[in-house]
C-alpha cells in the first residue's frame, strides 16, 4: 500500500499525537509543515521527521506531493482552511469540531462533495476498542435496552490566554471537550431509537469572557424513551473522560473512553456478574489513521463522514442555545 502524504497545517502541540506518532507506526509520509512563525516550524520539523517546511499555510496546499491535510488549528480556523484545503483538492483530517459552527460545517461538507475530496472530523476515540466494546454490548444485547448515557468531560482550567478561552477563536468548555460528550451520545443512535436531542442545558460564563462557556450540562432525549447527561468543564479540579452506558440489563464503565491508551478497562455489570476487560493500550489516534489510510487506499468504510461533522455542529448549536448562549461566530482569514 502506498504510504499516505501528510501535509500538516501549525505547529500545535496535539500534532506530535495525533497524527506524527500515528504517521510513523502507519508508515505515512510527513511530508510537509507550515507555520505562522517559521523557526516554530522549522523546530518541528526537526524534531518530528518533517521531510521539509512551507513558508506559508498556502504554500503548503499548493504542495503536488501532499495528499491529506491534517487541520490542528485554532477552532475558529478549522472551517476556513478546511475549506482552502478542499479547494485545493487535499482530504482532510481535521481536528474536532470541523467548524465554528453548523453552517460553516454545511459550507465545509457541501464543498468536499463537490470537489470530490474526503473529509473527515478527529473523533479518534471512535476508533478504539474500548468505544467499540461499549458499541457491541448494546448490539449483542447484553445490557439489555438503551436507558441512559452519561458523558463527562472536565479538566483544569488552562492558562488565561490560552486560545481556548477566545470566543473569537470559537473556544469553550463544549467546543473543547464537550464535543466528544455530545458525539458520544450522538454514535448510540442506533440503539436510542434515532438522533438524540437536547431537553435543557445551563452554562457557566468565564469571568471576564461574556458568551464563553467555561462549564456546561445538558440533558438529552432519545426517541425511545433513553435519557442522556453531558458535563463539561475547563475549571474543573481534575480531569476525568469517561462514559457509562445503562441498559435494563446491565451497565458498563470506562473511565477514560477519549484517551483510552492512559485507561484501557471497562467495567462491565449484569444482574449475573461483574467483571472487567482491558482492551489495549494502542493509540486511538493510530487506528483513526489506520482507518482514514485504508478508506483513501481500499475505500473501506468510515464510521463517520462529512454529514456526520454537520450533525454535530448542529447538535453544538443547539446545546449552547438551550443554556442561553450563541454559537460560535463565524471566522474569516
Amino acid at each position: 500500500m502506498e504510504p499516505l502524504r501528510i501535509g500538516i497545517l501549525g505547529a500545535a502541540r496535539i500534532s506530535a499525537a495525533a497524527i506524527v506518532a500515528p504517521a510513523k507506526l502507519t508508515g505515512a509520509r510527513l511530508v510537509g509543515v507550515a507555520a505562522r512563525d517559521r523557526d516554530r516550524a522549522e523546530a518541528f520539523a526537526a524534531e518530528h521527521g518533517v521531510e521539509r517546511v512551507h513558508a506559508t499555510y498556502d504554500e503548503l496546499l499548493a504542495d503536488p506531493e501532499i495528499e491529506v491535510i491534517y487541520n490542528p488549528l485554532a477552532n475558529s480556523l478549522h472551517g476556513p482552511w478546511n475549506l482552502k484545503a478542499i479547494a485545493a483538492g487535499k482530504h482532510v483530517l481535521t481536528e474536532k469540531p470541523s467548524a465554528s459552527n453548523a453552517v460553516e460545517a454545511a459550507a465545509v461538507r457541501d464543498a468536499a462533495r463537490e470537489k470530490g475530496v474526503v473529509l473527515m472530523e478527529g473523533f479518534h476515540y471512535l476508533f478504539h476498542p474500548v468505544t467499540q466494546r461499549l458499541h457491541q454490548l448494546l448490539e449483542k444485547g447484553e445490557l439489555g435496552e438503551l436507558r441512559h448515557v452519561e458523558t463527562t468531560m472536565v479538566m483544569p482550567a488552562p492558562a488565561d490566554d490560552d486560545p481556548r478561552w477566545s470566543l473569537e477563536l470559537a473556544g469553550g468548555a463544549l467546543m473543547d471537550v464537550g464535543c466528544y460528550a455530545l458525539h458520544a451520545q450522538r454514535m448510540l443512535a442506533p440503539w436510542g431509537g434515532g438522533l438524540p436531542s437536547v431537553a435543557s442545558a445551563k452554562a457557566a460564563e468565564r469571568r471576564r469572557r461574556p458568551g464563553l462557556d467555561e462549564w456546561l450540562t445538558a440533558v438529552l432525549k432519545f426517541p425511545n424513551g433513553a435519557s442522556g447527561t453531558v458535563r463539561c468543564s475547563m475549571a474543573a479540579d481534575e480531569v476525568e473522560f469517561s462514559c457509562r452506558v445503562v441498559g435494563t440489563r446491565g451497565e458498563a464503565f470506562a473511565p477514560n473512553f477519549v484517551l483510552p491508551h492512559l485507561d484501557d478497562l471497562v467495567t462491565i455489570k449484569t444482574r449475573e456478574d461483574t467483571w472487567v476487560e482491558q482492551l489495549g493500550r494502542k493509540s486511538s489516534y493510530t487506528y483513526q489513521l489506520e482507518a482514514f489510510t485504508d478508506h483513501l487506499r481500499d475505500g473501506a468504510a468510515l464510521p463517520i463522514n462529512a454529514d456526520d461533522a454537520v450533525a454535530t455542529m448542529e447538535l453544538i448549536d443547539e446545546t449552547y442555545r438551550a443554556a442561553g448562549l450563541t454559537p460560535r461566530p463565524t471566522a474569516t482569514i
